[in-house]
């Protein structure tokens, strides 16, 4: 398995689970070596049945957020359009951090750290040869892609490359919230909030312990930053120096001119700021079955991040796993992965469309777009 990310690692707690040997290979030299990132929402039927499958379920249950399921939405001038409280006993998609769950899925594993994957060579003589940039190199039998979006072991199966939406994110943190931000934190309430305008928008989500994740979202071309008022249509502003982080905190705003002011203290508040411009696969990304390797999650199905990826990532972990371990041979064992990559894209096909539309519907010229989604996803 290369890539210990929550794909990944619910595949090793299958396995471990069924006493299966398997190895994980993560790039990062440990699992504290960068932030883990926002928060979570598992889906019953997704990421909670995963779990389950991983023995996990109670455990992930006693971490979880049900009242993060919340969610408000406010026009650009601060007015509360719509706001969905969350109901305790509601288990549909409970919220839980990123580094929760990672501990939770590391558990007993042995992940074999700072193990940075470069290439992947199918039917050698010794079965499928993994190259490491330490110059080093060790075949196995069967090698699994969960690294991600710019995932290694792709190129292995497929010439895909991830293409930019047109739709950047920039992330930012605001740490011990309900004590040095009351207000914002009663803004925010226990789940999310999202504010929508022309073409940009504001979203909110709590986390675990006062912390609270920021996104300023806009459709932009990629080097928006490199000149404001050409790109961006601000007169007067030039470059914006993304590692500079009073340049962001103070130049950020500008882009939601009018918005609220407690709206734009999100951002005006952040302690870190990190941008991230949206990627996709092909909507419908497949290939032709290679003997020995297989993609799982954003590595073969790359999608707008708007909540189903982790989980698709988490259940077909779970399942090649299952595959995996009931497999008595190797001619067994690469029907298994056939029919494991045929059930994937045609799932994955489908929540590719869904969350494609709904980031078009979410950052869109029209804001009534957007809340119209949340009202057809939302319970009455």
């Amino acid at each position: 398995m290369v890539g210990g990310g929550p794909g990944g690692l619910t595949f090793a707690r299958v396995l471990h689970r069924h006493d299966h040997p398997v190895t994980v290979l993560e790039r990062d030299p440990a699992p504290d070596a960068r932030p883990p990132g926002g928060t979570l929402d598992l889906h019953e039927k997704l990421g909670q049945l995963a779990l389950e499958k991983a023995g996990l379920l109670a455990e992930f249950q006693a971490l979880s957020r049900p009242e993060g399921q919340a969610m408000r939405i406010l026009d650009t001038d601060g007015t509360v359009l719509r706001d969905w409280p969350a109901r305790p006993d509601d288990q549909a998609h409970p919220e839980i951090d990123r580094g929760q769950l990672r501990d939770l899925l590391l558990g007993p594993l042995d992940v074999q750290w700072g193990r940075d994957v470069t290439e992947v060579v199918p039917e050698t003589e010794d079965g499928v040869l993994v190259r490491f940039a330490d110059g080093r190199q060790e075949a196995f039998d069967l090698v699994i892609g969960a690294d991600g979006a710019w995932s290694r072991v792709r190129p292995a199966v497929s010439p895909a490359t991830p293409h930019y939406t047109g739709i950047t994110a920039v992330e930012t943190s605001l740490d011990d919230v309900d004590t040095r931000h009351p207000d914002l934190a009663r803004l925010i309430g226990d789940g999310s909030l999202a504010v929508y305008g022309v073409n940009r928008a504001i979203v909110a989500q709590r986390n675990s312990g006062g912390h609270v994740k920021a996104y300023a979202q806009f459709r932009a071309p990629l080097d928006w930053h490199t000149n404001l008022e050409r790109h961006m249509g601000l007169i007067g502003h030039a470059d914006l120096d993304l590692a500079d982080v009073e340049a962001v905190r103070s130049g950020l705003p500008a882009l939601f001119d009018g918005w609220a002011a407690p709206v734009l203290d999100l951002l005006r508040h952040g302690t870190a700021f990190v941008h991230r411009p949206l990627y996709v696969l092909p909507v419908s990304h497949t290939w032709t079955h290679v003997p020995g390797v297989t993609l799982l999650g954003d590595a073969a199905h790359l999608m707008p991040p708007l909540g189903a990826g982790a989980n698709l990532a988490m259940l077909e972990g779970a399942e090649l796993a299952e595959s995996v371990a009931a497999a008595s041979g190797p001619g067994d064992l690469d029907e298994a992965v056939r029919a494991f990559e045929e059930q994937m894209w045609a799932r994955a096909g489908r929540w590719a469309k869904i969350t494609t539309a709904g980031l078009e519907r979410l950052v869109s010229p029209d804001p009534a777009e957007a809340i119209a989604l949340f009202d057809e996803v939302q319970p009455a």
